[in-house]
């Protein structure tokens, strides 16, 4: 397959920071800065190394000064785009100097002789470190700063100290990524018409109004993760999942998850499976239906399909007619993210016992930490924006969702760890739920994952190898796009392709070899699946709910203000 390059869009870095990373969250800056020291003085202890990698940047710097370096800005950097580090002698100069200072770092780390994983730990805390120092990250580096501030006699500089103040006072001191003013959810976020069924201390559950007059009469029934809030499947009307779906003829349900706090710190897994299997039953009792066709997004996925192999394994699999994981990892490798490198025993048991210490996993902390996963994308981009350029944080509504944080009760991060940790789900019969042992092999209805090209927060490679785990009919699909966009993929016009290959052997790469190409979204192909699976045509009810289950309060409910 020909690699594609993504149209240009709003802010597309939110698909590399967003929470839905997985739920093994919990790493520190501690834990950063300690697998720092630990590598680096290994690398001192090679002094030799050092100084011949020292040696050859100042003749690298020498030849920058004498015009005849070969090193060349990349065109793709944004930090670079202004035209004065290719037309000034001195931003060109300052730029290529610091390039060759980042490339002679990582030549020495990579002289060590570190084993491949710590390599990967000592190359990414070497680009953190030096990404720092970037003149774009100073005035006096930045020209397209110290343009505006002479082009508007200092306002803007003003107007940035006056941004920093504010992050100071509300945002923790990190650069502010969104204009969260120009949100409001029920309103113009999350503001598909529903209504909360049933709620539970766990969760409600919202069933939104149908919009045609027939309906699949198989309902839908999505899990979100629960490290961030649901509506991100509801963002906004041109993006909306949930809105395409009912516009398609669709029943749609959807979880709303509680945001807990330290008095729900005993919740694990297993409750979250049972207030699972309460929801569903109740979905079924209010469609008058014999099963739900589920959907399960990155750590919501995990959560579904345990309740799956649970349902498996007590004979009432019946109830679920099909499974739908996107951007889904349930087998780890320990190189499938930055996240897994740094996830030693050490540090799981760390993660582990700050949030039990807690009660919960804070949400803002997991910010904080996932935006130096992507310091250039997601904190230096904002700081040369919001402080050096005096400009207000943009308005775009995924980032606004990404920003609404929510919390993991300590228990249930516990039990995420340990899938992190042992793997259970390619281990059949080792997760236990209730006595109940989970074989996802034993799953056989029909499954189907996504996933995005770009997306490194759960790579495309890693989203594939659940082909390997369930035990019935399986497809695949692979979207040109990252975390996020590949998710929220709606159709119109797009420079978006996906992929399809219906034979699924072991390997990712070999499964990429015979792929077919198609133009688009992929939510029309994934709707016609659906509809398979659907259960025929039916009236569209004429109320949402029931006698037994009524309307209780109008979407997106109550839980999601918490």
């Amino acid at each position: 397959m020909k690699k594609e390059e993504e149209e240009t869009q709003a802010q597309p870095e939110i698909d590399e920071v967003a929470l839905t990373l997985n739920p093994v969250v919990g790493l520190s800056v501690e834990d950063l800065i300690k697998a720092g020291d630990t590598l680096m003085r290994e690398a001192i202890r090679q002094p030799g190394v050092a100084l011949t990698h020292t040696g050859r940047l100042w003749q690298e710097w020498g030849r920058i000064l004498a015009g005849t370096s070969d090193i060349e800005l990349d065109p793709k950097d944004r930090r670079f785009a202004d035209p004065a580090f290719k037309d000034n002698p001195v931003y060109r100069t300052t730029a290529k100097g610091w390039l060759a200072w980042q490339r002679a770092v990582e030549d020495w780390v990579g002289a060590v002789g570190f084993n491949e994983t710590d390599r990967q730990r000592a190359d990414f805390l070497a680009k953190l470190v030096t990404d720092v120092f970037a003149p774009t990250n100073f005035l006096l580096g930045n020209p397209s700063a110290l343009k505006k501030a002479v082009d508007s006699r200092g306002e803007s500089l003003v107007k940035g100290f006056a941004n920093y103040l504010s992050d100071l006072r509300t945002n923790q001191g990190m650069p502010s990524q969104v204009d969260k003013s120009a949100f409001t959810v029920g309103e113009n976020l999350a503001n598909t018409p529903g209504a909360v069924v049933y709620r539970h201390p766990i969760l409600e559950l919202i069933q939104y109004q149908p919009q045609t007059e027939k309906v699949q009469a198989r309902p839908l029934f999505f899990v979100p993760a629960q490290i961030n809030k649901f509506y991100l499947y509801d963002i906004s009307p041109d993006k909306s999942l949930v809105n395409y779906l009912v516009s398609e003829g669709f029943q749609v349900f959807t979880v709303s998850w509680r945001n807990p706090t330290e008095e729900h710190r005993d919740w694990g897994l297993t409750h979250y499976i049972d207030a699972l299997d309460e929801a569903i039953d109740v979905t079924l009792e209010i469609t008058g239906q014999d099963a739900i066709n589920g959907i399960g997004a990155c750590a919501g996925g995990i959560t579904f399909a345990t309740v799956l192999g649970y349902l498996a394994g007590k004979g009432d699999l019946d109830k679920v007619g099909s499974l739908t994981l996107m951007v889904n990892v349930l087998e780890t490798h320990s190189d499938d993210s930055v996240m897994g490198l740094f996830a030693t025993d050490e540090t799981i048991e760390a993660a582990r016992k700050r949030s039990a210490s807690q009660g919960v996993l804070d949400g803002n902390d997991t910010a904080r930490i996932f935006n130096w996963m992507r310091p250039n994308d997601l904190i230096w981009n904002y700081v040369a924006s919001n402080y050096l350029h005096g400009e207000d944080p943009p308005v775009f509504d995924i980032l606004y969702w990404n920003n609404d944080t929510t919390c993991l009760p300590a228990r249930l991060h516990s039990d995420f760890l340990d899938i992190f940790k042992d793997n259970p789900f390619s281990k059949h019969g080792e997760l236990n739920i209730h006595d109940v042992p989970i074989d996802l092999s034993n799953v056989t209805c029909p499954v189907f994952i996504t996933g995005g090209t770009t997306d490194h927060i759960t790579p495309w490679e890693a989203c594939y190898r659940s082909t390997q785990i369930f035990g019935g009919e399986k497809t695949y699909i692979l979207s040109t796009a990252g975390h996020i966009q590949s998710l929220i993929n709606p159709p119109g016009k797009s420079k978006r392709k996906f992929y399809t290959n219906p034979d699924l052997p072991v390997s990712a790469q070999k499964w990429l070899e015979d792929v077919e190409e198609h133009s688009g979204s992929w939510w029309p192909y994934w709707a016609e699946q659906l509809r398979k699976w659907g259960g025929g045509e039916t009236n569209a009810p004429e109320n949402l709910g029931n006698d037994k289950y009524p309307e209780i309060c109008p979407a997106p409910g109550t839980y999601v203000f918490e």
